[in-house]
Order: structure tokens, then sequence, then C-alpha cells
């Protein structure tokens, strides 16, 4: 067994490779964003929000329905540099305060300085099961619900608070989070810069994207809720569904493996139009798990990748046109 300092010593190894990468990356990238100017949104120089660990609550009402979501501002922040903001989607089962615990996210927010959201789904007909409705994907019997439209107003509305760079906004999201990550993907990509689906597969039968869109996925192959290898709710295998994003973004290289660490290996699709890529890290034996967490209740976790760490170092070169 590889003593706890070797072990540490292999990720530190394996994060530098993926900055390493995207970093090397961005020099052919159309789309990068590395020496981008940045799109203030109306919050800069007018914000009304500030630094606050308590990640307070927020309020819109959207189709009629009052909704809401928690906003975690790092201490970086000042009101006057435009800042990137990732809105991160909770699973089934779960809401918006598990999902800031077990997606660990506010620490690598204060460390790269960014900003968090954290939506609240709600709930599907007749229970408490909190959900969101990406297509065959988790809003049983009430599918008619629009969180795309619910989730382009929580970005509008914190672009109106806060000082948001609004050409880096970036989605992800666990599970059912994962799945609207995905459908963001399809359905948003004036909105979204680039996503990253944690353990989640595409549920809408027609993905017709505005443009090509840099996505990052990360799914453990003991997954027995999404399966990996695809069926159930999951629908295609999830290196199908990543190969089914390369060739929507017309990649012409790869799959080439670009990362290994232990039970973690990523492979990344190359020469796709407007510069994107995509890539899939694939975490060997792990369960329905937010990779780089040392803790997860359907299954065995990994730490030889941090989920945080990876997709922010791809959504690193992008910025909207």
């Amino acid at each position: 067994m590889l003593s706890a300092m070797t072990q540490v010593a292999r990720v530190v190894v394996g994060i530098a490779a993926l900055l390493a990468s995207a970093c090397s990356s961005s020099g052919d990238d159309e789309g990068s964003g590395q020496n981008a100017s940045s799109r203030p949104s109306a919050g800069c120089g007018a914000s009304s929000v500030s630094p606050d660990p308590t990640n307070p609550v927020f309020h819109i009402t959207h189709d009629g329905v009052e909704r809401e979501y928690k906003l975690h501002v790092p201490p970086s922040y000042d009101g006057t540099k435009p800042m990137r903001l990732v809105v991160n989607f909770h699973g089934l089962t779960s809401n918006m305060d598990q999902q800031i615990v077990f997606s660990g996210m506010d620490a690598t927010a204060d460390a790269q300085g960014f900003i968090v959201a954290y939506p609240n789904g709600l709930p599907n007909p007749g229970g408490t099961t909190q959900s969101w409705n990406a297509g065959a994907c988790c809003a049983f019997g009430d599918t008619t619900r629009d969180d795309v439209g619910f989730t382009r107003a929580v970005v509008a509305d914190i672009e109106s608070r806060a000082c948001i760079d609004e050409r880096r906004v970036f989605a992800t999201g666990m599970s059912n989070g994962g799945f609207m990550s995905h459908m963001l993907g399809c359905e948003a990509a004036d909105l979204f810069t680039a996503v990253a689906p944690v353990a989640g597969g595409l549920g809408i039968p027609t993905c017709n994207p505005s443009r090509p869109i840099p996505i990052i996925a990360f799914h453990g192959t003991a997954d027995t809720l999404v399966a990996y290898d695809g069926g159930g709710i999951a629908g295609a295998s999830i290196p199908d569904t990543l190969q089914g994003w390369a060739t929507r973004n017309g990649c012409s290289s790869g799959p080439t493996e670009t990362f290994r660490n232990g039970t973690a290996h990523c492979d990344t699709w190359t020469g796709c139009s407007g510069g994107v890529m995509v890539r899939l890290c694939t975490l060997d034996g792990e369960g329905h798990c937010w990779p780089g967490t040392g803790f997860c209740p359907f299954g065995a976790f990994t730490t030889d990748i941090s989920a945080n760490d990876a997709m922010l170092a791809f959504f690193e070169p992008y910025a909207l046109p």
C-alpha cells in the first residue's frame, strides 16, 4: 500500500499535469479566454453582495413560483473586478445546502477567486424530493417545468447583484445536477461558457447547441445509479455520450489519454470547432461520487483527482465570444 505522503505526491503531480494540459492547449484555442477582455455585469460598481461564509439565500420568482439559491462570494471579491461565476446544481433528493458540503467548492472558490451559486430544485409532485427537469432525469411527473429558464433567471439576478464577468459563466452539478449541466450545454450555450457534469448523463433526445461548447465530465465505473456503461436512466454509455459531444463540436482528433493518476484517467478530444475541447475523466471503481472529496454515500470514492481543480483548470482558457 502506498504511504500517505506518496499518495499526496501523486495527486499533486496529477493536478499539475491537468493544469499544464489546459495551459498548453490555450494557444491553439480560438475560444481562448486567457487574454480575452471581460464583459462586466450590471453589478460591477453597484454591488449589493460581499464576502460572506454563511452563503446567504436569495429569492426570485420564476413562472409564478418563488425559487431560491445560495451564493458564495470569496474573500478576494471587491465589487469592482469582474469574477467568474460557477453555477453548481445538487442531485435528486439533495438540496443546495448538501451540495455545498458534498462538492466542497467553497474552498476552491476562495483559493481561486470565483463566485459560486447553488440553486435549489423543486419538489416532485406529491412528494418532497427536490429535483431538476433535465429530461429523463429527474422531475418525474413535472416534465414541463422550465429549469433552464429558472437557471437563466438565477444568472441574471446574480449579474445584477454582483460583479460578474458575463463571458465566463460555467455550470457543473452532481447526478441530476450533472444531467442539468449537459442540458444547459445543449440549450444555453449562449449563456454558459463551458459545462462540467459529474455522475450525470444526457437526458434529452435532441441536443443542438448554438455554438461549440467545451465540456469536461467525471464519472465512476462502479456508479450503480447512473451507469457508466449506459442503460436505465443514463441512456447511452458515458463514453458514447462524450463522443456525441465531440461529434457536435466537430472534433477531429481523439480521444487521447491526457491524464492518469491511480484510479483516475482523462481522455480528450481536440481539433474541435471554435477551439473547444471535450474531456472525459473516468474513475475506475468509483461509485456515484464527487471526485476529490474524502467521502461518498453511494459507493467507493477517490481522491486521485479533484473534480473542482480539474474543471477549473479546464475552464481557464475559455470565454464566450
